[in-house]
């Protein structure tokens, strides 16, 4: 058996290694730490003929869910400007997970008639 033997790793290319490895880690801490991070959750209820909260604000670029919840009867949640929508269905909770990329004040509304006053029935996502 033979031993091969490296020559020695010269001292600037140790500190480049030293330096690769530690931003490497770094990195894949900071991927944890943003993977870890869950969206803020904001609990809507969608009744007859209003949303509660009827005004929710939120950072751009950041992540939330929205909660929807109907007590009453099938409703229907459309930001049209952001291009969401979900249907919200009684006695189960719909999750709607958004990330704004703009800035702005966008109307949300029901879009399931759900009786006289559906078309009054709306609010505004508000991101700064």
């Amino acid at each position: 058996m033979t031993i091969e033997r490296h020559p020695q790793v010269p001292p600037s290319r140790r500190r480049l290694l030293a330096s690769a490895a530690a931003l490497c880690a770094a990195a894949s801490v900071g991927g944890l730490a943003r993977a870890a991070t869950k969206p803020r959750v904001i609990p809507v209820v969608a009744r007859k003929f209003d949303f509660v909260p009827a005004e929710i604000r939120v950072r751009r670029g950041e992540t939330v869910t929205l909660s929807l919840t109907a007590p009453e009867v099938p409703m229907g949640i459309n930001i049209a400007d952001l291009g969401v929508r979900a249907d919200i269905i009684p006695g189960k909770p719909t999750l709607l997970t958004i990330t704004p990329d703009k800035a702005g004040r966008f109307t949300f509304l029901c879009d399931v008639f759900c009786g006289t006053g559906h078309e009054d029935m709306s609010g505004a996502l508000i991101v700064t």
